[in-house]
């Protein structure tokens, strides 16, 4: 379900960046510490208490234990996971936030004089949607009753380097850090039952995946895992075939 943002919510949002933008890896220098600007706003955003931060729990460091429950800000590859959720999952409930870039400004960065370059808005606009891709690489942590996500739509400034293999040096480039700059929207999906809002209601079935495409406006890859999951979690099944194509009805 999505979560009602209040003022008090965005406020608190806005002076999470504040904080962490004003402290010393300001000084330093963007992304020169190993835990990213987008991962550090959101553990202070969402525990303000940092007794609750880096707490060592079995062989594992949860980035956030309050009350007995554990949140995991993973910002991608969610593949490093998996020890964590095999160590967590056996007695606590976790709860993987995930922040998921909306309307993003880009602005490059030149690797050899450190100048920056005017921000110039993407094209590219995200979705929670986008979340399949790396929730395929824990699929078999899926349906676990204490596992629950958290997907946060955040407006960014991502700083890339100038580093890359083509002409103007972007193609290949490497990210440096994102900068959060607005709260957009927040969704909470605490089992595998809440996926079933993934399956648009415009949606006619039986359908393929082709049509969920469309519907979801993802590329095919990215569609074809988001229906792999949600087949997985039950929220949908496989009904036939329509020529090389597979057949899909909602099963709730």
């Amino acid at each position: 379900m999505n979560l009602k943002l209040t003022n008090e919510d965005k406020e608190e949002f806005h002076k999470s960046c504040k904080k962490v933008l004003e402290n010393e890896r300001v000084r330093l220098g963007i992304g020169t510490l190993s835990e990213k600007t987008v991962h550090a706003v959101l553990k202070r955003y969402l525990v303000p208490d940092e007794n609750c931060h880096e707490i060592k729990c079995g062989r594992y460091v949860a980035d956030i234990l309050c009350d007995g429950e554990i949140m995991e800000i993973q910002t991608a590859g969610f593949n490093r996971l998996r020890g964590k959720l095999e160590e967590f999952l056996k007695d606590k409930d976790v709860t993987v936030v995930y922040p998921i870039p909306h309307i993003k400004w880009l602005i490059w960065i030149d690797d050899k004089t450190g100048e920056f370059s005017e921000k110039r808005r993407s094209p590219k606009k995200g979705s929670y949607y986008d979340a399949f891709y790396e929730l395929y690489k824990i699929k078999m942590f899926l349906k676990h009753p204490n596992l629950h996500f958290r997907l946060i739509l955040l407006d960014v400034e991502e700083y890339r380097l100038l580093n890359g293999y083509s002409a103007d040096r972007k193609r290949g480039s490497e990210r440096y850090d994102r900068i959060p700059v607005e709260l957009v929207e927040d969704k909470f999906l605490n089992s595998a039952h809440d996926f079933k809002e993934f399956v648009s209601v415009e949606l006619c079935e039986p359908f393929t995946m082709k049509m969920f495409q469309l519907a979801t406006k993802l590329s095919p890859i990215k569609a074809g895992v988001a229906v792999n999951v949600l087949a997985y979690l039950n929220v949908i099944k496989q009904v036939g075939k329509e020529k090389n194509a597979y057949l899909y009805e909602r099963n709730f």
